[in-house]
């Protein structure tokens, strides 16, 4: 089940959000834990048994840890047994058929793939076990003594799947008590609303451009640029509205759960893009992998191989594939370079040059991330430099834009911080002008609401992207 299905939208939400909503106090955390264990179990039941025991094991890690809180050798045992459990269960769910491929490739001794399906939101929600178990072992949190609490943190409906990943220590408060209030929840509903409106309407349009572009023949190198955008703005648009959504759920029923998008595309480097991008992903691997390993604290060849196991870890983390390593590599190489030898250099360039350069890496980078078969992208690669003899610009150009111009110069105009800037203008024009703009801004997205839902109902078309990862 995803946020943008109507089944999602007129059936489960809406039942969840009246139970939720009635039953008083504490009891609000088994709905919600209901509900979650229902949604995640909508798809694929049995890999809930899945999710169920990796929140166990790392329940019990904490309060194993607390228990032997005196001996710190006992203490690490305990921790890396979890690590491990989680790992492992990681490392065959997720990369069982990329390792034995990988075997079969190097060694005359082939084995069967075992073809192992993905379940759905694993690489989120371990990742979030596993912050729990180490802040636990690192004294920045207490272990949660409930299991039905813990559980709901893991398994909590809106940011189960595809994240933001949420820490622990982020709503341990709110877990035990929250306000709900009238604000919360209309706020909420507007940036879910959004939300929808930025997947159905924008990411969803742009992905079937995407989808033309990607196997066409004979594309003129301009319309294959435009191709990669479009997969760019595809992605963007998809992911940060389902955090869009995930947060504003959060804000419905009393969570505050971390932003995880900052306008990337209005970056200036990669690294100014990194720290707008995903970023409780950044953060984590931040935070659980290059600290641990020293940062920036050591060397330069620790510090070098510090950023590559980060990034070669980033890659893999998006899938097992040899394309997501190859794109975490290219960003980990991208950022040592800004860092260590044209990073000085880049700042002293004109802004709008400074994001020309950002948004190309990007957009090329991305051009990596899409193609999981190796040929395909090669193929799509000499498309952009105009090989075998295809001309910079074709007439094919306007049939592709014709019909997207639209959205696209919408989606483009709307991946910089306008909305912030207006909202800050409208402002500080007096009380006026500000309900005018709330009033109209409130008409225009019911409006679009309805546009959206009438999208749903008459396209198939809905995708999204994170699922597989």
């Amino acid at each position: 089940m995803v946020f943008s299905s109507l089944t999602f939208l007129f059936f489960f939400l809406p039942a969840f959000l009246i139970l939720y909503y009635v039953i008083p106090g504490r009891a609000k955390n088994f709905v919600l834990l209901i509900f979650s264990l229902l949604f995640y179990a909508w798809g694929e039941p049995i890999y809930i048994l899945l999710m169920l025991f990796s929140s166990f094991v790392d329940y019990m890690d904490g309060r194993l840890q607390e228990r032997f809180a005196s001996s710190l050798v006992k203490k690490r045992v305990c921790l890396v047994i979890a690590l491990l459990i989680n790992f492992s269960l990681l490392g065959y769910f997720k990369y069982a058929d990329f390792s034995v491929g990988i075997w079969n490739a190097l060694t005359p001794y082939d084995v069967k793939l075992p073809g192992v399906a993905l379940p759905v939101g694993i690489s989120f929600y371990t990742f979030q076990t596993v912050s729990y178990s180490i802040d636990v072992y690192k004294g920045r949190i207490k272990a949660e003594k409930n299991y039905l609490d813990y559980l709901t943190y893991v398994s909590m409906f809106p940011q189960l799947i595809a994240g933001p990943i949420v820490r622990f220590s982020t709503v341990q408060q709110e877990i035990h008590s929250r306000e709900i209030s009238e604000s919360g929840f209309v706020s909420g509903m507007k940036r879910f609303i959004l939300g929808l409106l930025r997947k159905v309407l924008i990411a969803n349009q742009i992905g079937a451009l995407w989808d033309t572009i990607r196997v066409a023949d004979g594309i003129s190198i301009v319309t294959a640029w435009l191709g990669l955008l479009c997969f760019t703005l595809q992605l963007y648009y998809d992911f940060s509205a389902y955090s869009d959504m995930a947060i504003g759920l959060g804000h419905m029923l009393g969570f505050h759960f971390p932003e995880n998008f900052i306008y990337p595309l209005s970056s200036v480097s990669v690294t100014d893009f990194w720290r707008r991008w995903h970023v409780s992903l950044s953060t984590w691997f931040r935070d659980y992998v290059y600290i641990p390993l020293g940062g920036n604290r050591v060397g330069m060849v620790k510090h070098f191989r510090n950023i590559f196991v980060v990034w070669f870890l980033t890659g893999l983390w998006h899938g097992a594939s040899w394309n997501f390593v190859l794109w975490g590599l290219y960003h980990g190489t991208l950022l040592t370079l800004e860092k260590f030898i044209w990073g000085k250099w880049l700042k002293k360039l004109p802004m709008a040059l400074q994001h020309l350069y950002a948004i190309i890496i990007v957009i090329f980078g991305f051009g990596i991330f899409t193609f999981d078969n190796l040929s395909e992208m090669g193929t799509y690669f000499v498309k952009l430099i105009g090989i075998p003899g295809n001309p910079l610009f074709g007439t094919e150009f306007w049939w592709y834009t014709g019909n997207y111009l639209p959205v696209l110069l919408a989606a483009i105009v709307l991946s910089f911080p306008v909305y912030p800037a207006f909202v800050k203008k409208v402002e500080g024009a007096g009380t006026t002008a500000v309900n005018v703009v709330k009033t109209v801004g409130t008409v225009l997205m019911a409006g679009l609401f309805i546009l959206a839902i009438s999208s749903l109902v008459k396209d198939t078309y809905n995708p999204f992207l994170y699922f597989r990862f």
